[in-house]
């Protein structure tokens, strides 16, 4: 994305300079990738006045006199079709370079020069396209009349001295309202400690009639009109937005450069008729994407004499050709706008071309919508469409401003109002956090004062309501990340600046022991010991894995966002990812080895907190393979394992034959599997695993694990200190004196009679009287 930092100053008193400005916003807000500097890119370009125009015979040239501001008429040819006398036009000056080409690797600078061999042409006539602000070669450049004068600079005409801020999408995820530039000059007064001063219509609109507009409990409507909307699933569509215009020569383009023209050509987008250039402008300010359809097409698609939209999850097989040509075979994730049920819209995508505006176009029915971010995504991956409004749909448009920005629209366009259909029923309530001064500086590690801290949420949106030391913080719409204290807590630290936090430690009581921490350390080394490797794996499996390993899947947690179709699922047991590694090595392959893991795992059947966040439970997964091991049967050999673990700790368990019908172990085989029991209470199962677990992945026929429940097996641990006998205790004794080697010597003998003592250095400084005398001690235990 890119970021003017001309459109920021039109929102905010900057009071510090460029690069102050620039590294505040990289340490504060976002990540800075570049900077594309355009101070000097329309040096020595200006605006002038055509003052004649002569054809040159039997070409498609003009001889043209400009005035170019000064005494005497310039003379430039000029191929341009819409050259005429009278209109104002940009001039590049000789010795200027041509915009577009300003940042390629042989930049194009002009000169005076012979045209035909006979006729001087100084500079040229710019086209928009030569000047880098998009659009085709149909003509050159024409300044509305009024706004400048012959011999203005075009940079100071349209502020175009400017630094262009080239951010990083991806950390500003969390923050959808930055992608508009209001939302982003929002941020910026914060991070300078101003107010910011929100554009009215963004809180008011004043477009609607007075006394057309009803409103109901979910939704608002005009008394006039009749479009219906149904919205079938409020967490796909919180709320949508309508409303329908008459527009004369909607397709018509704005033949003068605007500062419409330069925003979207900086965006990287191209004009394309007077509404469309609208809902684009307006989506680069709010962040809130726009779609027209044409109204006339939308009746007639659905076969109704008035507007039934409907919004819902695409059906199997569904087809859509979009505006750009391409037909497209729906996913069932896919939101699809209809028109009494025949889609019409990829929703958030692209339009369809069934409802494309075109030079027929009398009627315009404008969308204003917030679509699921995670359905969207979805859709967006599968048809590979990367447009400018699914970029902002797939960060999460906020519900709260669709209305408003939708209203802007209608001004903007000034076609004649015929109706309004604005349905919300996911709109929600604004999210409250209740927090006090004392949790703030505690955190942060700040001594914020109360007033600072009120001003600095202010600043950005927050509503704030005092009482003493506590604060009730209301996030304004547009923030949708706010949810705890931690959030509210982030936003001071983040808007006054993290590097203003002097890094002292903090003051904290000293943590107790964590026993399982120290249980996992001796189950580590105590399996190393035995040969085996520890692994760590994705808490996160396919349901295609739990399925190969025998798994109810139902007693699985989907994920509802999941990034990918092989991390659908919170695994319920360790095995199936210890199998998926064991097929990895026994295709290097590795003769015989043993891996085990210790990690959370979550069933259903252990519920949920609190909080309503599932309940985990630490377990130990294990499992012994061997390709060519014909002398010994598998389950001993982890048995083997598990008894000399479980010696180590201190715990005596007895074994339980498993029965064929129990669920909960249809990974094992029954017969030559079994419970692991602490006294009555089971803690594991061990086992050979059945044929089918095996085939299925492809594992030969050596192998058992077993797994074992840690929280049990942390009740019921004894530590025992291993001794060994032969254990010897050494030192080094060094006794610094006058007398000789054979005095000390028989003196230290006296005082270890039981230890093997062995001299080690003698050592005696020149002129010293004293010498050093080491000894190497060595003491059985």
């Amino acid at each position: 994305m890119k970021i003017s930092l001309n459109w920021i100053k039109e929102y905010v008193k900057i009071p510090v300079s460029d690069e102050e400005l620039i590294s505040l916003i990289g340490s504060r807000l976002v990540e800075v990738e570049g900077v594309i500097d355009e101070t000097h890119k329309y040096d020595d370009i200006y605006i002038v006045q055509v003052e004649k125009v002569e054809k040159i015979p039997e070409t498609h040239l003009s001889l043209c006199q400009i005035d170019v501001g000064g005494a005497e008429l310039v003379q430039v040819v000029c191929g341009a079709p819409n050259v005429r006398e009278g209109m104002l036009a940009v001039w590049i000056k000789p010795g200027a370079t041509v915009p577009v080409s300003v940042h390629e690797d042989a930049p194009f600078v002009l000169g005076t020069r012979k045209m035909l061999g006979k006729y001087e042409s100084n500079g040229m006539l710019a086209g928009a396209d030569e000047l880098d602000f998009g659009g085709e070669h149909s003509g050159i450049a024409e300044i509305e009349p009024g706004t400048a004068k012959p011999g203005d600079l075009l940079a100071d005409v349209f502020n175009l001295r400017d630094l262009v801020l080239e951010i990083e999408n991806k950390s500003l995820t969390h923050r959808p309202d930055c992608f508009g530039i209001i939302g982003f000059s929002r941020e910026v007064a914060g991070i300078l400690g101003q107010k910011f001063n929100e554009p009215e219509f963004l809180y008011h609109e004043m477009v609607f009639p007075e006394g057309e507009l009803v409103r109901g409990k979910d939704c608002i409507y005009s008394k006039n009109s009749d479009i219906q909307v149904q919205i079938s699933d409020s967490s796909l569509c919180p709320r949508y937005s309508l409303a329908l215009l008459k527009v004369n020569d909607v397709t018509d383009e704005n033949k003068y450069l605007s500062k419409v023209q330069i925003m979207l050509a900086k965006a990287g987008m191209t004009t394309i008729s007077r509404v469309v250039d609208v809902t684009n402008y307006l989506m680069l300010l709010t962040g809130q994407p726009l779609h027209a359809f044409d109204y006339d097409k939308f009746l007639e698609v659905g076969g109704s004499e008035t507007a039934k939209v409907t919004v819902r999850l695409a059906k199997e097989g569904e087809k859509l050709e979009l505006l750009d040509g391409e037909v497209v075979e729906c996913i069932p994730s896919d939101i699809l706008i209809t028109s009494n049920d025949i889609p019409v819209a990829l929703a958030g995508a692209m339009g369809g071309k069934n409802t494309e505006i075109d030079e027929t176009t009398k009627n315009v029915l404008l969308e204003s919508a917030s679509f699921s971010l995670y359905n969207l995504r979805k859709t967006q991956m599968a048809h590979g469409i990367f447009s400018e409004a699914i970029t902002r749909f797939t960060k999460g448009v906020p519900a709260g401003g669709t209305f408003n920005v939708l209203a802007e629209a209608v001004r903007e366009i000034n076609g004649k109002f015929l109706g309004l259909r604005d349905s919300f029923p996911g709109l929600g309530e604004p999210s409250v956090v209740m927090i006090t001064v004392s949790e703030i500086n505690g955190l942060l590690g700040t001594e914020y004062k109360k007033e600072l801290i009120v001003k600095t949420l202010e600043n950005v949106g927050f509503s704030i309501q005092v009482n003493g030391e506590e604060l009730t913080v209301i996030a304004p719409y547009w923030r949708t990340d706010i949810h705890i204290k931690e959030d509210v807590i982030e936003e001071i630290g983040r808007l006054l600046g993290y590097d203003n936090i002097a890094p002292i430690l903090p003051l904290h009581a000293t943590a107790g022991e964590d026993k399982m921490f120290e249980l996992k350390r001796k189950i580590r080394e105590a399996l190393a010991r035995f040969g085996a490797n520890e692994v760590l794996t994705y808490s996160f499996i396919s349901e295609r894995l739990l399925k190969k390993a025998g798994e109810d899947v139902g007693n699985s947690y989907k994920i509802v966002n999941s990034i990918s179709p092989e991390l659908q699922y919170i695994r319920q047991s360790l095995i199936p990812s210890l199998l998926e590694k064991t097929y990895m090595n026994e295709k290097m392959p590795v003769e015989k080895f043993a891996i085990f893991e210790m990690n959370e795992v979550y069933r259903k059947e252990y519920g949920l907190d609190k909080d309503g966040v599932p309940e985990g439970r630490i377990k130990l997964g294990f499992i012994v393979a061997e390709r060519k091991n014909i002398t010994e049967t598998a389950f001993y050999k982890a048995k083997k394992y598990l008894e000399e673990m479980l010696k180590l700790l201190g715990i005596r368990v007895d074994y339980i034959p498993v029965k064929s019908a129990e669920s909960d172990y249809k990974m094992f085989e029954a017969r030559r599997s079994a419970k692991i029991m602490a006294g009555e209470k089971e803690i594991g199962i061990i086992g050979e695993f059945k044929n089918s677990v095996r085939n299925e992945f492809k594992l030969a026929p050596f192998l058992a694990g077993f797994e074992v429940d840690l929280d049990e097996v942390l009740e019921n641990v004894n530590y025992k200190r291993e001794i060994s006998f032969g254990e010897r205790k050494k030192e080094d004794l060094t006794i610094t004196t006058t007398k000789n080697y054979a005095e000390v010597l028989a003196e230290v003998q006296a005082k270890y009679p039981e230890a093997e003592i062995t001299p080690s250095t003698i050592y005696q400084a020149e002129g010293q009287e004293t010498r050093n005398i080491t000894f190497h001690i060595e003491t059985k235990q």
